[in-house]
């Protein structure tokens, strides 16, 4: 912006792509500044070209913005790197960050060639956000307890060994910038190291800190741990105050000093691989931790069947159960133990029996899962040796034990731990701009897919009830103050197990078939569904091909053992089409009829969806379809309405993250390259936005978020900026509809051409890999609990219409779409789903991911205005609250 008159102004679009650059004619000095785009490359427009190139813009007197005109009091000077502007008259904001944890998480690091601080936890990574919110409130440093990317301006710091950096302080203390964490995404750990202390849990330690945070004029903390470490910052907000007194009183700061950094901020961020604290669904760590698990069990089963073995596996979970719980759910292990339930006595004599049983029908292996801490109902240490000589000398198996260790806490950080970790270290710090003098310290977690705020000692005070509860053997007590997704865990584990027979016969009959194309999970849920069917009693029928094996009559009646082993496997193990029921409608009628089936339910894609609608359509013309229904979401693309995930797609953007992770190591070996990835999904632009974000791609181009040619070259300019930095490689995605002429080979030869002589350009078209492979923990746990949950909610629907020895359901919530709608798994009526559709291009008409767009360019280092953030709501953490079924 110039320096006299009305300057010249760029227009902060938020729109589309890339850098517009448009002289508006006849308006001497006015700039459009477009930050339109979501690439990972630096911005000049802000003073920052990649890392180092710095313009002076000053703007006195007004701005443009659009078309109105309004009082400008903020500048950005060229200043030295990693510096933002601030509000005229207020200081630069620093940023610190630590990690006080004393082992390593496998968190995700958010990755970002061009100054922002990002933490292996994914923390802060702002840069972008001094534009926007500076001139607002003047934020003083932020210290950031772990990994992290600078926010607001590169003045975030970055404490190694956590606590005990902070209280060494010196050269512990370190200014962040975008450089220094930019390729760490894909690193599993902590780059900045990480220590207990005891020090810190001195007051002597707490004021030695005080005084190097106050040298650094660090006033804002963010701190990474788990409850441990989160109650130490809460302890050292409480005390802040006396300890800059008895600085005072030393004579190791000034009363201007002390006045200046009087208040200490407080955010904390759970990074635990148990997922052991309460308040929130998931912490950082956990589902990672959960893939090294799966990747093991896998491995093992292939050479349990093979020499017909046992195993004992050992999980980590010292006083939680959740490693082993999740895991036992999602491999369909034999027996499981986990500290807040321990088995009854004589559980030897049952364990044994169950193991026998299970060869005895032609099994050739068995799994048992054991968390480090399980114990007795006396309080006894059950041991995985002990459990193995048991199997020995009881059963004659031959049984091996295998001790996972420290290899659930390494590895690259999964897709959900990334976007988890994103997610929380922007609400972290926009809780940090946010907080007054009355706010309490809090901590970021996860409800449903929705980031919120909680009251930290809350969280840590439910925590250790729930330790209070299990040394008391108040067993029940502790697993309901877990929450309620442990409780419904543990009890469908407990009823998928083992099979035990139906109290009555039900004279219910239900068909179970697969539509659409195949997404991982899918057999998991036809595993749960087929398993709770027969524990309620009921005839369950399994549909080969879809809609066209039900008219074809492929049906054929399914047992508990005939799903055995179908959780591991991805693909569709009933087959799959895409054939609608109107082509077939009355062939189907007649097989409904035939076998009386008196529920159907479906579990596929869009097809599923729009197959059920038809089939509710047609029931005012065949009696025999009013019957009940239901659809489970199975598809890469997300695009089912009535459900914010769909089984498969968690899987499909690890398949996608991982194959980008590889193109982004080639680009970096081979210098001056930009790839070209197509993924899949139809219209749908989720799995291109979220793989994006884990991926840190430099665009990412979606049906939703149009663009334009503009938009385009002005990613080209991007990117040739971007080359002129150390960070020589670029990375860009493209959903496959994303745009009728601007295909995939359209931006090849732009890319290419525009590029030549600074970049070269590769294409990589992903395609069907993202529907294969094995199904990640995400989906096989989310596949079970939707099949337990949709074949109950159809128990209790055949219950309600069933009279006279027959089924009649014409109502509109007899056929639904069962999915996780923010916080709670619910129920849609496909009738009233569809006024929400669009059809032609087989999308919801609104769809939540498209909030992540926001943050997607904020990490590729765009200037963004955050008007639409949205930001998470201060909740309590009570019984009520944890009695809540809140998902994965």
């Amino acid at each position: 912006m110039g320096d006299k008159g009305y300057g010249r102004h760029r227009d902060m679009g938020d729109t589309g792509r890339g850098i517009r650059r448009t002289q508006d004619t006849g308006d001497v000095g006015t700039w459009d500044i477009g930050a339109q785009g979501m690439g990972d490359t630096g911005y000049e427009d802000m003073g920052h070209v990649g890392y180092g190139t710095h313009r002076t813009w000053e703007h006195e007197g007004h701005r443009t913005h659009g078309d109105s005109h309004a009082p400008a009091r903020w500048s950005c000077r060229g200043s030295p790197p990693g510096w933002r502007g601030s509000p005229r008259g207020a200081p630069p904001v620093p940023l610190a960050v630590t990690s006080p944890l004393g082992r390593h998480e496998c968190r995700r690091p958010r990755r970002h060639p061009h100054g922002h601080l990002r933490g292996s936890q994914g923390l802060p990574h702002l840069r972008g956000l001094s534009a926007p919110l500076l001139p607002q409130k003047p934020l003083g440093p932020i210290f950031i307890h772990s990994p992290v990317r600078p926010v607001l301006g590169d003045l975030t710091s970055a404490s190694p060994q956590g606590y005990e950096g902070l209280v060494e302080g010196g050269d512990n203390i370190k200014q962040a910038t975008w450089l220094s964490v930019s390729n760490i995404i894909q690193l599993g750990g902590t780059v900045i190291g990480s220590a207990r202390c005891k020090a810190f849990t001195t007051r002597e330690g707490r004021l030695r800190a005080a005084h190097n945070l106050v040298e650094h004029g660090i006033t804002n903390l963010c701190v990474i741990g788990g409850d441990g470490s989160l109650t130490g910052a809460d302890i050292f907000r409480a005390e802040w105050g006396g300890l800059l007194d008895e600085l005072l009183r030393d004579g190791q700061i000034s009363e201007e000093v002390a006045k200046a950094n009087g208040r200490l901020n407080i955010v904390g961020l759970v990074g635990s691989i148990d997922n052991d604290f309460c308040g929130t669904d998931m912490t950082i760590g956990t589902d990672s931790a959960l893939h090294r698990i799966m990747e093991v069990i896998d491995a093992i089963t292939t050479t349990a069947q093979s020499h017909q073995r046992t195993f004992v596996l050992e999980v980590m979970g010292r006083h939680c159960g959740y490693l082993a719980l999740v895991s036992g759910l999602a491999s369909g292990a034999d027996w499981l133990f986990i500290p807040e339930s321990p088995p009854e006595d004589g559980w030897e004599d049952m364990m044994c029996e169950r193991l026998g049983e299970t060869r005895s029908r032609g099994s050739r292996l068995n799994i048992i899962i054991i968390a480090e801490g399980a114990i007795d109902r006396n309080g006894k240490p059950i041991t995985s040796n002990y459990v193995k000589d048991l199997v020995v000398q009881r059963l004659g198996f031959d049984t091996r034990v295998t001790v996972l260790g420290h290899v659930q806490r390494g590895g690259t950080p999964s897709a959900f731990d990334r976007v988890l970790s994103s997610k929380m270290g922007m609400e972290a710090v926009m809780a940090l701009l946010e907080a007054t003098p009355d706010t309490p310290a809090c901590v970021v977690s996860l409800s449903g897919n929705q980031s919120v705020r909680l009251p930290l000692m809350e969280c840590v005070q439910v925590t250790k009830d729930v330790q209070k509860a299990m040394d008391e053997k108040r067993f029940d007590e502790a697993i309901q103050l877990r929450g309620r997704s442990f409780e419904n865990n543990w009890n469908i584990y407990k009823m998928l197990a083992h099979q035990k027979p139906a109290q009555e016969k039900s004279p219910f009959s239900l068909a179970i078939l697969n539509v659409g194309a195949p997404a991982a999970g899918m057999n998991a849920a036809v595993r749960s569904a087929v398993r709770i069917s027969i524990c309620q009693g009921h005839t369950v029928y399994a549909v080969n091909d879809g809609f066209e094996g039900l008219a074809k009559g492929q049906i054929r009646e399914v047992g508990w053992h005939d799903v055995a082993g179908w959780l591991g496997r991805g693909g569709s193990m009933l087959g799959t089409k895409r054939t609608l029921p109107k082509t077939c409608m009355e062939k189907i009628v007649e097989n409904v009829r035939k076998f009386n089936i008196q529920a159907l339910l479906v579990i596929g894609g869009f097809e599923a969806y729009e197959g059920v609608l038809q089939l509710v359509e047609a029931r005012g013309q065949y009696e025999e379809l009013c019957i009940i229904m239901c659809v489970i979401p199975a598809t890469i693309s997300n695009n089912v309405p009535g459900t914010d995930f769909s089984l498969g797609s968690d899987t499909a953007v690890n398949a996608a993250m991982e194959s980008c992770d590889r193109i982004k190591q080639s680009a970096s070996g081979t210098k001056r390259r930009v790839f070209i990835v197509e993924t899949m999904g139809g219209y749908c632009g989720y799995l291109s936005t979220v793989t994006g974000i884990a991926v840190g791609a430099d665009a990412a181009y979606v049906y939703e978020d149009p663009f334009t040619i503009h938009d385009l070259k002005a990613n080209v300019e991007h990117l040739t900026d971007k080359m002129k930095t150390d960070i020589q490689r670029g990375l860009v995605l493209r959903n496959e509809k994303c745009h009728e002429h601007y295909t995939t080979e359209f931006l090849y030869n732009l890319y290419s051409s525009e590029g030549k002589g600074i970049f070269d350009c590769r294409i990589n078209v992903l395609g069907h890999l993202q529907q294969g492979g094995a199904p990640t923990p995400f989906d096989r746990n989310y596949g079970t609990k939707l099949g337990v949950k949709a074949v109950l909610w159809m128990s209790e629907k055949l219950q309600e219409v069933y009279r006279k020895g027959r089924v009649f359901a014409n109502s509109a919530d007899s056929a639904c779409v069962i999915g996780l709608r923010k916080k709670v798994v619910a129920f849609s009526p496909v009738t009233e789903l569809k006024k929400v559709t669009d059809f032609e291009h087989r999308l919801p008409q609104e769809q939540w991911w498209l909030n992540l767009r926001l943050m997607l360019k904020m990490l590729a280092n765009y200037q963004i205005s955050l008007t639409e953030y949205i930001s998470g709501k201060m909740e309590h953490v009570t019984r009520r609250t944890l009695s809540i079924e809140k998902g994965f």
